[in-house]
């Protein structure tokens, strides 16, 4: 029997899209319950949030991951039902098999094992945080928990993410950090009016196309050395009334950056506000903050998940800062130590979500072993 397949078994058979729960967190609470974790259920809104503890007292290790996944998409394309674990050819397949019911699944038979093993030599705590608002929009999720911990004078030490970070096998590749989130939404206005009388119209996307033209070149350098640079990208461009004969009044356009900690946020919207007052357009835009970004350099963290890959896995994982977010974001800024590490991604958010058995052993094995060093 395989405890970490067979429990990220049960939690895709429960189908958890985002921000339902389905009994997951439930579930991985009753067995946390069973080896003497403390359980708070943490619900805001419509999300489900857990927090488990054990231990009274010393450095604070956390596990912190998701158990809502994304749609499914076309369901006649999966070779199986997304909803029932199926087993073939050595890997498990699922919605949620990678992103992150696997990693999930990891975290319970880790710390049970390693409780197990290791209890009268444990000195610190051990942590659990689990959101059903990580693939939607995270704001009643990993931010509201950090929030009530941080109220509550509550220190995090090391924060261990369990998003699916290996490209080509398990441990080649963590995440030691991630860029930051901002994105807007700008309106340009016109004037309505008959196509055949321009003169007595302002055309917005006429008047708007040199002005889209530069913000979409915006460009910050990174001066860390650790991430790409930053570009605007435009994600949605909207005007027009459906009607042939006649000039719209307004233009919505959609952008977002992914910057590194060397870019500010200042400095991104003064250099588009400046480019579209630069063309005397008349705008109004709005600014929502995603994440901040965040890195860690060479960190006790860091270095035990290395030595456990290695120790475990035979390989040296690369550090990289690439990627979309994750809820790391919300827990660095308290001062915590914050490394991401889970399953190959090949196939995460596609038709045929799947994870590899063996490699979902090594996971709770790797887990186990960062929990020794950094608790024994």
């Amino acid at each position: 029997m395989n405890p970490t397949l067979e429990l990220a078994k049960e939690l895709i058979s429960r189908p958890s899209i985002t921000p339902s729960d389905e009994g997951c967190q439930e579930l991985i609470a009753k067995r946390l319950e069973a080896i003497n974790f403390k359980i708070e259920h943490v619900p805001f809104g419509d999300v489900k949030n857990l927090w488990a503890t054990y231990g009274e007292s010393g450095p604070l290790f956390i596990f912190l991951g998701h158990t809502d996944v994304v749609p499914t998409g076309p369901i006649e394309e999966w070779s199986h039902d997304p909803f029932n674990p199926t087993e073939k050819d050595g890997f498990l397949y699922g919605r949620g098999a990678a992103d992150m019911k696997g990693s999930v699944a990891a975290f319970v038979t880790s710390i049970e094992d390693f409780i197990n093993e290791n209890k009268s030599e444990m000195q610190g705590r051990i942590g659990v945080l689990l959101t059903s608002d990580e693939e939607g929009p995270a704001i009643n999720g990993v931010a509201k928990v950090v929030e009530e911990l941080n109220n509550r004078k509550e220190k995090i030490d090391w924060c261990l993410v369990g998003e699916p970070t290996a490209s080509k096998t398990l441990g080649d590749v963590i995440k030691v950090g991630r860029r930051g989130s901002i994105g807007c939404e700008i309106k340009i206005f016109g004037i309505q009016g008959h196509i055949a009388y321009p003169h007595k119209a302002k055309n917005p996307i006429h008047l708007a196309t040199e002005a889209i033209n530069g913000i979409s070149k915006l460009h910050w350098e990174d001066k860390t050395g650790q991430f790409q640079d930053s570009v605007l990208q435009i994600s949605n461009l909207n005007s027009g009334t459906g009607a042939s004969n006649v000039i719209p009044g307004e233009l919505t356009l959609n952008c977002n950056i992914r910057y590194s900690p060397s870019t500010t946020t200042e400095a991104i919207k003064e250099s588009v506000e400046s480019i579209l007052k630069s063309h005397n357009l008349s705008y109004e835009i709005n600014w929502i903050q995603g994440g901040n970004p965040f890195l860690n350099t060479e960190t006790t963290l860091i270095e035990s998940v290395k030595n456990s890959i290695t120790s475990i896995i035979d390989i040296v994982p690369d550090q990289t800062t690439d990627g979309g977010t994750s809820d790391g974001r919300f827990v660095a800024p308290t001062g915590a130590e914050v490394v991401e590490l889970g399953p190959v991604n090949d196939s995460i958010h596609k038709i045929d979500e799947r994870v590899k058995i063996e490699e979902l052993t090594q996971l709770s094995e790797v887990y186990k072993n960062i929990l020794k060093s950094l608790l024994t």
